[in-house]
């Protein structure tokens, strides 16, 4: 069975950076593409970043260029580094590898204040 764990949130103010951490355990996890999403208060859950098993990688709009999604296939963990942090990048983080039928994770506050 698959399990996820996301890490690395925090407070922190504009233009601060943070690293989000989605360890994942059980499968094979060099098959698995990872994605990150985050859902904000009120609004809907929505994707930020995948990377593929071979190294792809696309973002949304509005974190493109700010954000870098990564992978270390020897530690089971895929990274969201994130710069330049704005108020509207507030949210819970939350990972998912696919194809597999893992669950939701508890994702990982990111809260930005001024």
């Amino acid at each position: 069975q698959v399990h996820i764990v996301e890490s690395g949130g925090g407070l922190v103010q504009p233009g601060g950076s943070l690293r989000l951490s989605c360890e994942v355990s059980g499968g094979i996890f060099s098959a698995f593409a990872i994605l990150w999403y985050r859902q904000a208060p009120g609004k809907q859950r929505e994707f930020v970043a995948h990377i593929s098993s071979g190294g792809n990688i696309n973002y949304v709009d509005s974190v493109r260029g700010r954000f870098t999604i990564s992978r270390d296939n020897a530690k089971n963990t895929v990274y969201l580094q994130m710069n330049s942090l704005k108020p509207e990048d507030t949210a819970v983080y939350y990972c998912k590898p696919l194809p597999s039928d893992a669950a939701w994770g508890q994702g990982t506050q990111v809260t930005v204040f001024s």
